[in-house]
Parts: structure tokens; sequence; C-alpha cells
């Protein structure tokens, strides 16, 4: 058999083309990078599937199905984190998460349980997160409890702005004010605050009642009503206060402290015992602030 003579290895005739060359040489970029735009095109539709609004139809069959696959690889919930919760019943808030350990975590509706969250009572506004692999994470804005409001004999706890938090077990937060009558919860922060920034005579009420839904009545630790006037409140309060520093007003017998015009001052004694209503002492039975038991 004739031998051939073959050419050494390294032999020009040997060597690849250009492009050839191009692609062996950037290869082992290129792979990657394919690597890269599948799994960013992989979380994003993830991210559109997860985040959407939208609770019902074809989003939340996809999203349901992916979670579920998902969740053979570890993506489930293991842990529901719950901050910032002082007052909000942890079996009603738990129930608003509605979320069961082992469930998809990919499945989960965080905006599904926000709204479900901000519909309790206590709740101002909340967050909820979701923490892979396998933690649930929700942070409250509870509301602050501002006072007890009296009305028609009925009590219920409101915030700073005049919402009512919850009309059940009040009487655990007795500390705070008592306002009383209707449109009382309204108006009710800028005469606190006032009474707040003079304690001495913060001291001596008892409560604060609205007539008419237009001014207050300061009902007073001795049983005296200062009447005040509408819209000059402030001026009253500075008033009285130097009142009870000069001439202990406050201490004296009296029924009634009539401060609504500016430049007089009303004192009407406390009524014959003989002629007053023992039952509701001198005030009408649904007027009379009481605190809750």
């Amino acid at each position: 058999m004739p031998r051939v003579n073959r050419l050494p290895r390294n032999s020009i005739n040997d060597r690849p083309g250009r492009w050839k060359l191009l692609a062996r040489r950037y290869r082992r970029f290129l792979r990657p990078l394919g690597w890269g735009v599948f799994g960013l095109a992989f979380v994003a539709l993830f991210a559109v599937l997860i985040h959407s609004n939208n609770s019902g139809g074809t989003l939340t069959t996809l999203r349901d199905r992916l979670g579920g696959a998902t969740a053979v690889f570890g993506l489930r919930v293991q842990t529901v984190a719950i901050e910032g919760r002082a007052n909000t019943p942890e079996p009603l808030l738990r129930a608003a998460v509605g979320v069961a350990k082992g469930a998809p975590i990919l499945g989960f509706s965080v905006a599904a349980a926000r709204a479900r969250i901000e519909t309790l009572a206590w709740v101002e506004h909340a967050t909820v997160e979701r923490r892979l692999p396998s933690t649930i994470v929700v942070s409250l804005q509870e509301r602050r409890p501002f006072a007890i409001w009296q009305n028609h004999g009925k009590f219920a706890l409101i915030d700073r702005d005049g919402q009512i938090v919850v009309d059940q077990n009040v009487a655990q937060f007795g500390q705070l004010p008592l306002v009383v009558g209707p449109g009382a919860p309204a108006a009710a922060a800028p005469l606190l605050d006032a009474l707040t920034e003079r304690p001495a005579l913060q001291s001596h009420v008892v409560a604060a009642v609205r007539i008419g839904e237009r001014r207050w009545n300061l009902h007073m630790d001795s049983g005296i009503d200062v009447l005040l006037p509408e819209g000059a409140e402030i001026a009253a309060l500075d008033r009285l206060v130097t009142l009870q520093q000069e001439h202990a007003l406050l201490d004296r017998p009296l029924a009634v402290v009539d401060m609504r015009l500016p430049d007089r001052l009303v004192l009407r004694p406390l009524p014959d015992p003989q002629k007053s209503d023992p039952a509701t002492g001198g005030h009408p039975p649904s007027a009379t602030p009481r605190r809750p038991t």
C-alpha cells in the first residue's frame, strides 16, 4: 500500500477558519450570557405574575400553577413573621394573611393579603413581603387609641382623627380622655391637646361634652360644668387656669361656670338638694358622663 505523506497537525492547511476561531473564542462568554438572559426572563415572568394586582382570571391561575411547580424545589412557606402588632388580635391577623405552612410561597398573593389585613379595625396600614425561600413578613402600623367616646350610653375607642377603632372591651383603655355626645370624635383633638398642655386643669376634667356639635362643656371632678365659648376655647382655658390659681374657682360649691361671654363670668351655685333630682344629680340621664366598666 503506497505511503501517504501527512502534513503536520500544526500545518497551515489544518487551521480553522476565521469564524470558527471567533466562535471558539467567545463560546465561553456566550454560554453564561445565554443562561443569564433566560434566567432574567424567567424572573421577570414571575414578577409580573406574582406582583400583579389582578386577583382573578388567567394571571392567578398561572401564579398558582407556577407556585405549585416551584414548591418542589423547597419554595414553601415555613414562617410568617409579624412586626408592629400590639392590639390587633393575632388569630384574626393570621386568618387575614391567609397562608398555611407548607403552601407554595410563589403562589401567595402579597397584594390580596395586604388588602385583607387592612380591613381589620386596629390596622391603619400594612406591608406584606415575601422573603425567599420560605418566609412571609407582615409589618403593621396600628391605629393609636386617643380617646373614649360615649354616645347614647355606648362606648367606643377612637383615634386622633375621630375614627372608631373598636367598640368592645373599651374599659381596658379607661385612662384615656372621655368625650361625650354626637360630633365629639371629629372635634376632640384640638381641645384634648389644649388640656394636655395645661396639666393643672386637665387633672380636674372628667369628660368633655360636645353641645349641639358646636361647642364644649367640661365636666369637672367636683361636679361643676364649665361652659366654654364656641371657637374661643383656648382663651377660655387660659382664663380658667388663672381663676383656679388665684381664686380656687373649681373648688367652690358651684354647679355651672359659664364662660361663653367674653366680657363676663356667670356662676351658678349648686341647686337646693331638696329640689334637684337625686337620680341624675341635675344632669339629664343621657348626658351624664361616666367611665366604661
